[in-house]
């Protein structure tokens, strides 16, 4: 019997997956939750085969979580169960050391191979992620100009950001002005989300 957790601050999702995967005769989900900082203890406490983690959760975001739980339970899988099929998460995942990482309306037959899949100890990606991955690259992103974009995420004014990394003003513009050309971004909102979906910036 291959022992579960599901991480997914929405019930409802959990609740369905769960339903679908107790339908198999070799799987059971021992432990549900909701945030992402609850995983490492509930694998822990119900000696969890194969966590399935959300990207998006609150307290830890799920490759957050995953590659805390690779460091402190490394005998524990991680399948990656998302909406946010997008190819920067994959790679990030990926390097937070999920074993495998597939999109929220995967057929039940395949989510349950996949989870199988995982706890052998093979890859599991979605294929047209995998292919959006390849061609997509690494982030064009510097170190500084990440650092930029992710300091404004949160709204901040440039003076805010400056203040916060310790640049001035119009080094901050610089690289607020450089992160939006390589995003195709027409604001500093426009070039944090799409960075985020890139998967150049965290979750």
């Amino acid at each position: 019997m291959i022992r579960l957790l599901l991480a997914d601050d929405q019930a409802l999702v959990r609740g369905a997956m769960a339903a679908l995967l107790d339908m198999e005769l070799d799987l059971e989900v021992v432990a549900e939750v909701g945030r992402g900082d609850e995983v490492v203890a509930a694998v822990v406490d119900h000696g969890v085969d194969v966590a399935l983690l959300d990207v998006q959760m609150p307290g830890l975001d799920g490759i957050a979580a995953a590659r805390e739980l690779h460091r402190r339970v490394p005998g524990c899988r991680v399948l990656m169960v998302t909406t946010f099929g997008r190819a920067g998460y994959l790679r990030q995942a990926m390097a937070a050391g999920a074993s495998g990482f597939i999109v929220k309306d995967t057929p039940a037959r395949q989510l349950a191979d996949a989870v199988r899949r995982v706890h052998e100890g093979l890859r599991v990606v979605d294929p047209a992620l995998a292919a959006q991955s390849l061609a997509q690259g690494d982030s064009p992103l510097t170190e500084r100009e990440t650092d930029v974009l992710r300091a404004a995420s949160d709204g901040g004014t440039v003076a805010d950001v400056a203040r916060e990394l310790r640049l001035s003003e119009g080094t901050v513009r610089n690289h607020l002005s450089s992160a939006m050309g390589k995003t195709g971004a027409r604001t500093r909102a426009e070039a944090v989300r799409l960075a985020r979906e890139s998967g150049w910036l965290p979750v």
